[in-house]
């Protein structure tokens, strides 16, 4: 059946309409109606519900909470109840951890006024929060695209078709998708956002940016010993097991009852295509230092995703007529602390007041260039104007050197003001820093042991991941010959590798190898859509409520 085959789409005007229920989307939502009570307000979430698809640390710096619910501390039903008390960073080598003193740290580096706990269900939390308020809430829709006016305006989104096989034919079960329309469209989608990608082609967002950089971040949930649990503290580290060129490092947070959350970070500018980020996680929790946390203990979650790492020089600009970027969509993650989700809610909350006036003088679909002039000077620009050049100072000088220039400037930004390096530049996206496969050596990982280390299959059980298997597979290959000539035969199928749930195999045929895609695993974190060395494979949304479901990520 063509489009104009299908039948019309059922139509629904709000006054806004927010794409994303994580923490910008629904502190936008919540804002909006803290505002103006009477504002129509609907958030529309491609998870089965809210804060099925959310996967953070989490350490999360309060700022963005208490200026929106101030009083969350005395609210029982928060699930943030554990405030970090011991704050320690390692330098890791293989046989040993050396801890870095304090006192080397810049000040807003420290973590003391942070707390433990699962983003997923603090979203959770601000969902029943903004329903409260009366805002609508639609989980297991996916915005599949984005609608625009007759002078190319956006007016709002319309969900995905329901019921489609996989010949890209209407089943008995389909179901025409809705048309949400608003007076503004904000869009909270969190990293590589696949509408966000378009409007910042169609509108050129980034024409004075500087390339977008990402990271991917892998994580575990752990019960463990009570005698091994230390409620309130968190540990990060740098080196060990990646080389000196490839940046990354770990973190630890024991939080809650018994809990630990344990998670392992690669850039996604390194240049090896044999690295597997999933395979040097398994190998990080096997080092001395940290094994024993992990030994006779009981590994309840896993789950990816796709971190902004660009920060400030990359964010792009963030209006357009009709709507907006907030969030991790446009990047606001700050990489030295590891955190993203203060800065998420400032944006969601700053667009909203933006928005909230513009209908409040009766405009509608117009560019909230308000919004775009107030950022760099609010919480959150300075927030990130001060690390601007550790990720850039990481990636030209490597871990040892760079790292050093970082905290050295990062001291600068601090106690001056000022950069000795200026804005430093990102150069290249992740995906063209990719080198041959005839440079660098395959690499054998060890196999796991099934007690401290898995593979990937039985982690992506851990994930929940389901997708209705008689649908399109929801990630496009532009060229698939393409794909054999390089992906394969240049740079001996990196998918398979940076891939963290076994969706890409090579599978080796009398004919030739075959470019295998199991959809049926993607754990959506989108590092396929950052690192293919072409930028030939593209995420897109798929049925609606498909995907992982995380319990407490």
């Amino acid at each position: 059946m063509s489009t104009e085959e299908l039948p019309p789409r059922e139509s629904m005007e709000f006054d806004v309409v927010i794409v994303g229920a994580g923490p910008s989307g629904l502190s936008a939502a919540i804002r909006l109606k803290q505002l103006n009570a009477d504002l129509n307000v609907v958030v529309v979430e491609k998870g089965s519900e809210v804060g099925a698809h959310i996967l953070s640390g989490a350490v999360i710096d309060p700022a963005g909470l208490d200026k929106l619910i101030p009083d969350w501390r005395e609210d029982s039903d928060c699930p943030l109840k554990t405030q970090v008390k011991d704050d320690r960073f390692y330098w890791m080598t293989g046989a040993g951890a050396i801890k870095l003193p304090g006192f080397m740290m810049p000040p807003l580096m420290d973590n003391h006024h942070c707390y433990i706990g699962s983003l997923g269900n603090v979203c959770r939390w601000l969902a029943r929060k903004a329903e409260a308020l009366g805002v609508e809430i639609y989980p297991g829709f996916a915005a599949a695209e984005v609608l625009y006016d007759e002078e190319g305006k956006v007016k709002g989104i319309a969900t995905g078709d329901m019921g489609i096989g996989r010949d890209g034919k209407p089943k008995d079960s389909f179901t025409r998708g809705m048309e949400l329309l608003g007076k503004y469209t904000l869009f909270a989608e969190g990293a590589r956002g696949s509408l966000t990608k378009q409007l910042i082609n169609k509108f050129a967002l980034d024409a004075k940016a500087e390339p977008p950089k990402f990271g991917i971040g892998l994580k575990e949930v752990w019960q463990i010993d009570p005698a091994k649990h230390q409620k309130g503290l968190i540990q990060h580290s740098f080196g060990w097991p990646l080389d000196m060129k490839t940046g990354g490092g770990s973190f630890l947070y024991h939080y809650d009852d018994n809990l630990v959350a344990v998670g392992f970070v690669v850039h996604l500018n390194y240049d090896d295509p044999y690295l597997s980020p999933f395979d040097e996680f398994q190998r990080f929790k096997t080092h001395p230092s940290i094994r024993g946390t992990f030994e006779g203990a009981k590994r309840l979650a896993y789950g990816a995703r796709a971190i902004t790492e660009g920060g400030y020089q990359s964010v792009p600009k963030l209006s357009f007529p009709g709507g907006a970027l907030i969030g991790c969509a446009a990047g606001f993650v700050n990489v030295p602390r590891i955190k993203g989700v203060h800065n998420a809610m400032g944006t969601g909350m700053l667009a909203a007041e933006h928005v909230a006036a513009a209908i409040a003088a009766e405009r509608a679909n117009d560019e909230l260039v308000e919004y775009e002039n107030a950022w760099r000077s609010s919480s959150v620009g300075k927030d990130l104007f001060l690390v601007r050049n550790v990720k850039p100072l990481w990636s030209k000088f490597g871990t040892v050197l760079g790292v050093a220039l970082g905290g050295f400037d990062m001291w600068c930004n601090t106690l001056f003001g000022a950069s000795l390096f200026g804005t430093q530049s990102h150069r290249k996206h992740d995906r063209a820093t990719l080198d041959p496969a005839k440079s660098h050596a395959p690499k054998n990982y060890p196999k796991p042991d099934g007690k401290i280390t898995f593979d990937k299959l039985s982690s992506v059980f851990l994930s929940n991941t389901n997708h209705e298997e008689d649908q399109p597979i929801h990630l496009k290959v532009t060229d698939m010959n393409l794909q054999k000539t390089s992906e394969h035969d240049v740079f001996a199928g990196p998918s398979n590798r940076y891939c963290p749930a076994g969706v890409y195999e090579w599978i080796e045929e009398g004919s030739g190898p075959r470019f295998q895609i199991n959809a049926q695993n993607c754990v959506h974190c989108k590092t396929c859509d950052v690192k293919d060395p072409n930028g030939n494979i593209t995420w897109v949304p798929p049925e609606g409520g498909g995907g992982p479901n995380y319990e407490a990520m």
